[in-house]
């Protein structure tokens, strides 16, 4: 993937997470909760990718 699409995604991936994680907190699902801060992480992580990418294209 490219440094958009992967910043793309995890900007995605942060905002669904963000949400399954508020809605776990507010039916008291645990399992929801930990699975949309899961996605939160993954999220984050995609974005730092595409930094990287972005970092090593312009050397």
């Amino acid at each position: 993937m490219g440094e958009m699409k992967d910043k793309a995604k995890g900007h995605v991936d942060d905002a669904v997470g963000s949400a399954k994680a508020a809605a776990g907190r507010a039916t008291k699902d645990r399992e929801l909760e930990a699975e949309g801060e899961a996605q939160r992480a993954k999220g984050s992580l995609e974005k730092a990718k595409g930094e990287v990418k972005g970092a090593i294209n312009k050397m």
